[in-house]
């Protein structure tokens, strides 16, 4: 990884800074480092950083995913930051500037244009009150042409499939703009490498207890110069199983419950199609009749396994608050 400049110009992180920001009420500029994630963005990467600093936000931090257009020597001439991403896609992106950033807060954006720097305060707002992950809900306020139609059902079906399989209700889960605190990150597992991060952003909130909100913000469309890196069908269809795969952890009643499902039902097809079978042409077929049996054992033993997963999950996190209780307990005592 290569920069070129300091660690961001921030407050050091800590729970100091975030007392003292929540007793003014409002959070200061300075404390907000505005993260943008660019690959092949010279057409708009200009224009996104000066809405920034006009704004007031003067800490930008651009990570390019190697660039040949020339948007990292954009940003570098509009006073931005830039990091050299040693690996490839958005996620892995964010996880390696994430390490580089010394603000408590931090306020994510994509730089293709599509998002409005004057809804940052918006963004940020909520932080103040002790939240800490914001989403922007861009279906609020959304150009006419902003998003393809197939696009939008996509998300649309991601959004209604994330809130039945995880329990949540975010509006727009694949959202690129976000603000989070930098505390509350670092208690995510993140892991992945591509699209994928704005979804396990939003799964590992559920799962860790992140208290997140949703702001309504303005979406306009991509500007006709710049093109898309996202591929609808490809990058859809790997959200999607992203999001079933993360269900292991968060709902682990929901993903072996399924699987066990599936495989009581496939073989209850197959003892059924055996059954007719014999009724009908008074013919036996053994091996098919064995599969049958073992894909319903299968299925069975996945779905206990599946209850007392969740079972265990959900014991976890009971000790996990508890154990959050009293580590505020005892700093509100220090601070008596």
């Amino acid at each position: 990884m290569e920069n070129d400049g300091a660690r961001a110009d921030a407050p050091d992180r800590g729970t100091e800074v975030l007392a003292m920001t929540e007793e003014a009420g409002e959070i200061s500029p300075d404390e907000v480092c505005i993260l943008i994630p660019t690959l092949e963005e010279a057409a708009t990467i200009g224009d996104v950083i000066d809405g920034f600093l006009e704004q007031g936000y003067a800490n930008v931090v651009v990570v390019d995913g190697g660039s040949d257009d020339g948007t990292r020597e954009i940003a570098r001439e509009r006073g931005a930051q830039v990091i050299v991403q040693s690996g490839h896609g958005k996620g892995q992106a964010v996880r390696e500037a994430l390490e580089y950033v010394a603000a408590p807060y931090v306020l994510m954006v994509d730089g293709d244009g599509t998002y409005d720097p004057a809804d940052a305060d918006a963004m940020l707002e909520p932080l103040s009150r002790g939240y800490e992950h914001v989403i922007g809900n861009r279906f609020a306020d959304m150009d006419d042409d902003a998003m393809a139609a197939l696009n939008g059902f996509g998300n649309r079906l991601i959004n209604r499939s994330f809130g039945f399989i995880h329990g949540a209700t975010y509006d727009d889960v694949l959202s690129g703009y976000r603000a989070f605190t930098t505390d509350s990150v670092e208690r995510l597992s993140l892991d992945s490498d591509g699209f994928t991060i704005e979804t396990e952003l939003a799964v590992e909130c559920v799962k860790h207890g992140v208290d997140t909100t949703v702001v309504p913000i303005s979406y306009s469309a991509r500007p006709e110069e710049s093109e898309t890196n996202l591929h609808p069908l490809k990058d859809g269809g790997t959200i999607i199983l992203a999001l079933y795969s993360l269900a292991k952890t968060n709902n682990p009643l929901f993903y072996f419950g399924s699987l066990g499902v599936a495989g009581i039902a496939s073989g209850g097809v197959i003892a059924m199609y055996v059954l007719w079978r014999w009724i009908q042409y008074q013919q036996g077929h053994e091996i098919i009749a064995l599969v049958s049996a073992a894909a319903i054992l299968l299925g069975v033993q996945l779905l206990m396994f599946g209850v007392l997963s969740d079972m265990l999950v959900t014991l976890h996190r009971e000790q996990r608050r508890r154990l959050e209780q009293i580590t505020r307990n005892a700093r509100e005592r220090d601070d008596d």
